[in-house]
């Protein structure tokens, strides 16, 4: 992998869609012990994989994972910082408690 090349691989994985009262979420195993970095993009193979309310399916797929260059792995350390400030949502009230 050099400073601007982009290297690419495939992974067996498996995909867990849970759609319950308690928990919304949508998980990548690697089955292979692949490790993600930062700049890394992985797109699992395959049709969307839909669970009913109330249920967790899982499946077997294969997953696409594009490695970023050193380049793009650095600019990711430095502005992922800046980038996860976006996901917070601050509030403040005008209401005094004495």
């Amino acid at each position: 992998m050099g400073w601007l090349t982009k290297d690419f691989e495939t992974a067996p994985c498996e995909v867990e869609v849970s759609h319950c009262f308690d928990s919304l979420h949508a998980h990548v195993k690697f089955l292979n012990g692949a490790v993600i970095n930062p700049g890394d993009e992985v797109q699992v193979q395959g049709p969307p994989v839909m669970a009913p309310y109330g249920e967790v399916v899982r499946e077997q797929r294969i997953a696409r994972i594009a490695r970023a260059s050193k380049l793009e792995q650095l600019w990711t350390r430095m502005t992922g910082d800046f980038e996860f400030m976006e996901l917070c949502e601050f509030s403040f009230s005008e209401e005094v408690t004495l």
